[in-house]
């Protein structure tokens, strides 16, 4: 059994211990609290009084370097959330205290949700080809940066970003907190940046405010490729000289109709190959749980040597410096072109 405790004790740190019951070789020991209270999970007032393998920091932006620095200099593993540092200065900082030690990894998890994790599949199959384009229009920040980054193979390097902001009205019915009964437009800000990566590799990120709970705008995504593209659920490609083909995506859902196994994700397919099996099956999970789960396991079977890094720190940094680049860009209406850091 490989353990770790929280840094905090919010909802995500909640989501950590929740899914660490599934599952069958990872067990949370305790969360460390500023403050003695009541939770789920035991408590404890610093980390010198936990003894786990590894730590999943779950703090503030501001908060997220220190805790992760007194980890490591405890010798002990990180699982940083999202992001590791706050701005582009605070990112330098924690690579050069905590950067060479190996010991940090990020909490990043859109790739593996299934029906990412599916699509991913295809662009590696080569089903289009070589991709050239992501076009991400869901989550936002260094979350879209990374599914842009990781469906294009894109690396470390310099990135110039185009960014512009419009404001229009825009109804509101749910938040994080559910339903708002308000049927009135507010007004929402739609951010809009190009990526350019170079060697002819680019991204369009496309966020409105709230669009993580807002159902009145759809979710996005297309990876344009050489041979075809990939929008949505459903895959266009040249398969000989003169034959297109368009295909989709299939999700098998149990629990639906006369199906009584119960509400399930089973396997994402397209035509006769399962690009994604759900390695939790049983569990009745989101996909977010799945894919919370899926890098706990990562995380765990890493620290145990037995596996390769799931999400290192210099990725989650250079996500994040892109990030603050899209919103640079959209305040002072010029093109920002990032540097060349040290964990690049």
């Amino acid at each position: 059994m490989t353990s770790f405790v929280t840094v905090g004790a919010g909802w995500r740190a909640e989501m950590f211990w929740r899914i660490a019951e599934g599952l069958d070789g990872v067990d949370c020991v305790g969360a460390v609290v500023r403050t003695p209270r009541r939770l789920a999970v035991p408590a404890f007032a610093s980390l010198a009084e936990v003894e786990a393998d590894f730590v999943v920091t779950a703090v503030s932006w501001e908060a997220n370097p220190g805790v992760i620095t007194e980890a490591v200099e405890r010798g002990l593993p990180v699982l940083a959330e999202t992001p590791p540092a706050k701005d582009a200065a605070a990112l330098r900082e924690l690579w050069a205290a905590v950067g060479e030690s190996g010991l940090v990894q990020v909490a990043e998890q859109y790739l593996l949700m299934p029906a990412h994790a599916a699509r991913a599949a295809a662009v590696r199959r080569g089903l289009i080809g070589a991709p050239s384009q992501v076009q991400v229009s869901s989550t936002h920040m260094y979350h879209a940066v990374a599914m842009i980054r990781g469906l294009l193979g894109a690396g470390r390097g310099p990135v110039t970003v185009r960014s512009t902001r419009t404001t229009a009205p825009l109804v509101n019915p749910l938040t994080r907190d559910g339903w708002t009964d308000d049927a009135e437009p507010h007004p929402a800000t739609t951010t809009l940046a190009t990526l350019d990566f170079g060697a002819g590799l680019s991204g369009l990120y496309d966020f409105t405010d709230n669009q993580w709970h807002n159902q009145l705008r759809f979710r996005r995504l297309l990876v344009r490729g050489s041979h075809g593209e990939l929008r949505d659920d459903e895959v266009v490609r040249l398969t000989e000289p003169r034959t297109v083909v368009r295909s989709p995506l299939v999700r098998r859902q149990t629990g639906y109709d006369l199906d009584l196994d119960g509400f399930d994700t089973d396997t994402i397919t397209l035509g006769g190959d399962v690009l994604y099996r759900n390695p939790y099956p049983g569990r009745r999970w989101s996909d977010e749980e799945i894919a919370i789960a899926t890098l706990l396991d990562a995380t765990a079977t890493w620290v145990r040597g037995e596996g390769p890094a799931p999400y290192p720190l210099a990725d989650g940094a250079q996500d994040h410096l892109i990030a603050l680049a899209i919103d640079e860009s959209a305040v002072t209406d010029r093109s920002v072109t990032t540097a060349v850091e040290n964990w690049a």
